[in-house]
């Protein structure tokens, strides 16, 4: 059957118009006006000898037992092989993203039936054909008609708008992202465990305190209770003595359980069950490094892998709405086939049963142009989030520096000044012993230095701790410098 002049020029007429349907469509989706990015200062209020870049870890945390427990993390910690399998997950997808851009080739092996009516366009030419002379014996068609199939079939999207190529770089930037999102993790292990290793040899410390002050008490309340025996002293003053013994006693068992909590998290950390931690408790008393890693913002911050992953997803939402806009676009695909071919089971593998062909078209969206349009307005909301995301961070990024450079000088002056209290207080403790000894204090006042004295200590050390924590915040607030 023959189509007409003026059924072809229709068809041409409706190809047509369903084309600039599609090109009007397209560009009726104008893109989304992106905000403008926040300006960042040009530098931290702050800077003294900025490198060029950030230190490794290794040459910030140089306790032995420290650097091995964080070792040990980055090898052993849950979280970090869950983001691994992620980042397997991301590279699976951007293959996909570039086969999605080759012509696919399939093996095929079909069989099938068709029963044809009289007055069907099959079933006339079928009849048709059987009747001529020119047709053997194998060539007439049986009826039902039989279809065998064994070759290989391919199809073939081509890019000529660049839809697929932005879907490959959407999922390329996100490839990257998770990459940065393993680094950023792997920073936060590091700090979490150096954290918690500070916290835990501070306790150390504290029990070491504590169990100082308990010595010391001991003897003050066997001092009092032999001058009671004398005449020289009251039971109150023994209870109270008694009392404050009591207190610091009772603190250290709950040092004690403060220590195996912080034990079990940093277990935790590593990924193993509870276990001792070896660790250098004389860590606490070293002098924090001089050096501050801090530099340009711009040079410094925008490299911080969080930040970085923020970017990068920035990148692939942009391609996803430029991918959508796109896919409003008509599409032009090839598909071809090449194989044996024949509606006679012992004919399929004769040389006259070689087949193949190739069929090329345009295809425009017209019924599902409105869910075309939905995900083209999905992808300029997500567009529009990884934006504000992406400004969040940064502004977050640049806060945490900004107050982990104040916090450095801050502890820095508290510490010296309660290391001079803290020697004052054991003069002052040591006289007031004194005058006890000889009359001209009250046990009051012995009792008044020595508590003062062991609250000194104990935020003495707390300072410090609190000094390397705001060292190790620091460093994770600047992206860290995580080897693999």
């Amino acid at each position: 059957m023959r189509l007409s002049y003026k059924n072809t020029t229709f068809c041409y007429k409706i190809l047509l118009l369903s084309t600039l349907i599609a090109f009007t469509g397209c560009k009726s989706m104008e893109p989304v006006v992106m905000p403008k990015m926040q300006t960042m200062p040009g530098a931290f209020n702050r800077i003294e000898n900025s490198p060029e870049h950030l230190l490794n870890w290794k040459e910030i945390f140089t306790d032995r037992e420290l650097v091995s427990l964080i070792d040990t993390a980055l090898n052993t910690n849950f979280e970090l092989k869950s983001e691994m399998q992620q980042i397997i997950v991301a590279e699976a997808n951007l293959k996909l993203a570039k086969a999605s851009m080759l012509p696919g080739l399939n093996t095929s092996i079909t069989a099938g039936l068709d029963r044809f009516g009289k007055y069907t366009m099959n079933g006339v030419g079928n009849y048709d054909t059987n009747l001529s002379p020119n047709v053997s014996t194998n060539q007439q068609i049986p009826t039902p008609t039989p279809d065998y199939f064994m070759g290989f079939r391919s199809s073939w999207e081509i890019d000529i708008w660049g839809k697929l190529s932005k879907r490959k770089e959407a999922a390329y930037s996100r490839y990257l992202a998770t990459k940065m999102g393993q680094q950023w993790l792997r920073t936060q292990v590091v700090a979490q465990v150096a954290q918690l290793y500070f916290e835990l040899i501070a306790l150390d410390k504290h029990a070491e305190i504590l169990k100082r002050n308990i010595a010391l008490q001991k003897k003050g309340v066997e001092i009092i209770e032999a001058q009671m025996a004398g005449g020289r002293a009251t039971s109150l003053a023994v209870s109270q003595f008694k009392a404050q013994m009591m207190a610091t006693q009772g603190s250290s068992y709950q040092i004690t359980q403060a220590i195996v909590k912080t034990e079990n998290e940093l277990n935790n950390l590593l990924g193993r069950f509870p276990a001792p931690i070896k660790r250098d408790s004389s860590s606490i008393t070293r002098v924090l490094p001089d050096q501050i890693y801090a530099g340009i913002p711009v040079r410094v911050i925008l490299n911080r892998p969080d930040i970085k992953q923020a970017e990068l997803e920035l990148r692939a939402a942009k391609a996803d709405v430029q991918a959508a806009r796109k896919a409003l676009l008509p599409s032009f695909t090839l598909d071809a086939y090449s194989g044996i071919n024949s509606f006679k089971l012992p004919l399929l593998f004769s040389p006259g049963s070689l087949a193949s062909g190739v069929l090329g078209g345009l295809t425009a969206p017209i019924f599902n142009r409105g869910a075309l349009k939905n995900g083209n307005r999905i992808a300029n909301a997500a567009q529009l989030s990884a934006f504000y995301n992406y400004q969040r961070t940064v502004l977050q990024g640049y806060q945490e520096v900004s107050t982990q450079l104040s916090a450095i000088d801050n502890y820095k002056r508290a510490y010296q000044l309660k290391t001079s209290e803290v020697g004052e207080l054991k003069t002052a403790l040591s006289t007031a012993n004194d005058l006890y000894l000889a009359g001209y204090a009250s046990y009051l006042e012995v009792i008044v230095a020595q508590g003062s004295m062991l609250n000194s200590e104990i935020e003495q050390v707390g300072l410090k701790r609190d000094s390397y924590i705001t060292l190790i915040n620091l460093f994770r607030a600047l992206g860290g410098n995580i080897s693999e």
